[in-house]
């Protein structure tokens, strides 16, 4: 019996990846940049022995059947592939956020899963590989592995498709404010979304501008400059939504709540309240500000109708293993 035990946190995408030119491997159309999301996190523990039968799998003390074990038993295969080791494992995971409700929960599930899973069975992968790995599970993973703001280079292959830090969580004081909208998981979940991505006539033209918002947004980040960040980061979350409003069958992730927000949020930023929005696929609307701002975006969110709970994250680091067993 071997056993690890890892932590990963979410992350929110300021530039987004919607659509695969690989489905299996999850090679994204585009590369995407993100910021990890400290205080939300998976905590994954995984035991490999092999005397198990069969793969098991627990989410938030949940045993989990049909779909969510396949998946998780399919990345385990991978692992076991990269071991050269047929042993079943026993996961348990949790999550200290809303689960498939646009969080970014999956990032973090994989993240985890793979440092915890490479770890237990033997394997010794640096950060570039372990990155690779989690994008197999889910593609947005790949940038919960390494720290911060983080960009996720989206290559050819299995190897050189995978995300490496841009800066460190400390370079700059961002908050994501995040009002809860939904805590309940979507009724499309985003590997099923990235699958429609090219039924939009939106699409290519999303993906044949995404080179100059990558550009934006890194130059945003590296000089820490609010104001042109959020130009790039609401413009790429509407073309994302745009594409998904106009694919087929269409997806609808807005709820009316969402629309206020958006509609409030670049109104706070022109009286003078430094503050961007952008949303993943889900209704709930992340809102991005300096830290010493986020006290009243979060008040102006909590009593916006419709806000269930407004959570709040910096920028955290990068997944790991933890001491516990």
């Amino acid at each position: 019996m071997t056993t690890a035990t890892a932590l990963a946190h979410p992350n929110i995408a300021f530039i987004k990846y919607w659509g695969n030119r690989d489905d299996a491997l999850r090679i994204p159309q585009n590369g995407s940049i993100s910021m990890n999301l400290a205080g939300l996190h998976t905590h994954t523990r995984v035991c490999f022995d092999p005397s198990y039968a069969v793969d098991s799998f627990t989410l938030n003390n949940l045993p989990q059947t049909g779909a969510g074990l396949e998946r998780v038993s399919q990345f385990l295969d991978i692992v076991r592939t990269l071991a050269g080791k047929n042993w079943k494992a026993q996961v348990e995971s949790a999550n200290n956020f809303p689960t498939g409700a646009g969080i970014a929960s999956s990032a973090a599930a994989f993240a985890a899963l793979a440092v915890a899973a490479s770890q237990a069975i033997g394997l010794d992968l640096d950060e570039r590989r372990l990155s690779a790995l989690a994008r197999r599970g889910s593609g947005s993973a790949s940038r919960s592995i390494p720290a911060g703001y983080v960009e996720w280079l989206p290559g050819n292959n299995d190897s050189d498709s995978y995300a490496v830090t841009l800066a460190p969580p400390a370079h700059w004081d961002l908050v994501d404010c995040i009002a809860v909208l939904k805590e309940t998981h979507k009724l499309t979940g985003s590997s099923e979304g990235h699958l429609l991505a090219g039924s939009s006539p939106l699409q290519q033209a999303r993906i044949g501008s995404c080179g100059e918002r990558l550009q934006r947004c890194r130059r945003a980040i590296i000089s820490r400059d609010f104001d042109a960040l959020a130009s790039v980061v609401e413009l790429d979350s509407n073309l994302m939504h745009a594409v998904m409003m106009t694919s087929n069958p269409a997806l609808f992730y807005w709820e009316p709540a969402s629309i206020e927000i958006m509609k409030a949020v670049p109104e706070w930023r022109q009286s003078g309240l430094p503050a961007c929005y952008t949303l993943d696929a889900g209704p709930n609307v992340h809102v991005l500000c300096p830290a010493d701002h986020a006290a009243v975006v979060r008040s102006r969110l909590e009593i916006i109708p419709g806000v269930l709970q407004v959570l709040t994250a910096t920028a955290g680091g990068g997944a790991h293993l933890t001491a516990e067993d």
